[in-house]
């Protein structure tokens, strides 16, 4: 199971699953679309999901189609089974599935390999753990001998304090301000305001619609209704030409399909946003766009052959690092971080939040969208939880603890609702 989705976007989710292994009529000699679709049900109702397998794979969201991964490598009843950053975009639910198919799988002799970033998994999950660094062996370990300190030692040759450097930033002026914001059937009535120097995180479950937030305030799908200031000022963005003219930049989520073209180099990924400052009289001064380029890689530590790699080449921290590059170089104000750490490695992760402190210590409004609980309490100074499309509640750094935001994020639409939320500013 790959770490990124490796399906077809126009196939069916049946069609996906047994792609290069279809049921053949034994008279016919054709592919048998009854039995298909019928075998197909099979792994989608024992991992819990909930989806007709006649559904067209390209409407579906990130987490569906990492579930249809697994339904896929389910179908083929794999003897050896390698998960590569299998729960990166799924729920809590769904997590809790996935382990009990897994451990199902274990029982009945499939020996499975679970790669992970995130430790609570391991040590949930794990009989043994292996730890790399920088490709390089750096031990093994039964998990009743390791304790969680050690194997992050092992991992990145830091403690876990050094996991989430939080600086401690004297805040400044409301740069961002957002009212009222609502698309209709999506999210209703967010407000909040982010200060200069601050990190608003912004926590919830996959589906709350925390990212559909970020993309209205970035123009990539505007809000029906709302407003948003930024300096005080009324402003309308409609496109993300719209934000950046404004000084607000977007990392998305799915750095992939979102966030890089992945059949170009990395010096145009990363000028992308910015190509303009290089045209001289219609032609592109490739020097002066690959120095640029340099500086802002190099001071990311974008580790790569060269700048002529493409971005389909790299890891997955290097590509996070690129789109991180790619966002910056426009010299924003206000940076939206939606899932900043998502399926990169430990080390890695630790030099993106250092880079958010160094950021917000600089005076840039940080607003941080992360379903990682840990992230989110240790690299925010204010925390927003959304739940089915609305704000249900916030905390400050000091209130914040993994209970209060789980309840607040899966409590009922009858018990959570704007007007038992505090206010947002």
């Amino acid at each position: 199971i790959y770490q990124e989705p490796t399906l077809f976007p126009d196939l069916d989710i049946a069609e996906n699953i047994f792609v290069g292994h279809h049921p053949i009529h034994p008279l016919t000699r054709r592919v048998a679309w009854r039995q298909l679709y019928e075998q197909a049900a099979q792994p989608l109702r024992a991992l819990g999901l909930d989806l007709d397998p006649h559904t067209r794979v390209r409407g579906l969201t990130v987490a569906q189609l990492q579930m249809v991964e697994i339904a896929k490598a389910l179908s083929v009843n794999a003897q050896v089974l390698i998960m590569d950053e299998p729960t990166s975009a799924l729920t809590l639910n769904e997590v809790a599935d996935l382990f009990r198919i897994a451990r199902q799988l274990r029982d009945a002799g499939t020996a499975i390999i679970f790669i992970s970033n995130r430790l609570e998994e391991v040590f949930e999950l794990a009989d043994r753990v292996t730890v790399l660094r920088d490709g390089h062996y750096i031990g093994n370990r039964d998990m009743d001998e390791v304790t969680h300190d050690e194997l992050i030692h092992m991992m990145v040759g830091r403690t876990l304090d050094d996991l989430f450097p939080k600086l401690d930033v004297e805040q400044g002026d409301v740069v961002l301000r957002v009212e009222g914001l609502t698309k209709e059937g999506v999210f209703e009535d967010i407000s909040f305001e982010l200060h200069q120097g601050e990190i608003l995180g912004l926590a919830g479950l996959v589906g709350a619609r925390r990212t559909d937030v970020a993309q209205a305030i970035f123009g990539v799908a505007p809000a029906d209704r709302g407003t948003i200031w930024v300096d005080g000022q009324e402003v309308s963005i409609r496109r993300p030409t719209d934000a950046l003219d404004l000084g607000i930049a977007y990392v998305p989520e799915n750095r992939q399909q979102h966030g890089l073209i992945l059949p170009i180099n990395i010096t145009h990924n990363v000028t992308l946003p910015i190509l303009q400052e290089f045209a001289r009289v219609g032609w592109l001064d490739n020097r002066a766009e690959a120095q640029k380029a340099q500086e802002i890689t190099t001071r990311l530590d974008v580790r790569a052959a060269g700048l002529w790699q493409l971005a389909s080449e790299l890891s997955g921290g290097n590509q996070q690092k690129v789109v991180l590059a790619k966002w910056l170089i426009t010299r924003p104000r206000v940076l939206i971080l939606d899932e900043p750490t998502r399926g990169i490695d430990v080390g890695t992760k630790a030099a993106v939040h250092e880079l958010m402190g160094t950021l917000a210590s600089q005076g840039k409004a940080i607003l941080m969208i992360s379903s990682e609980l840990p992230e989110i309490l240790g690299m925010s100074d204010r925390i927003l939880v959304m739940n089915e499309g609305r704000l249900v509640d916030q905390f400050t750094r000091d209130e914040a603890t993994q209970e209060k935001i789980m309840a607040a994020a899966t409590a009922s639409s009858v018990t959570a609702s704007p007007a038992q939320a505090p206010p947002c500013h």
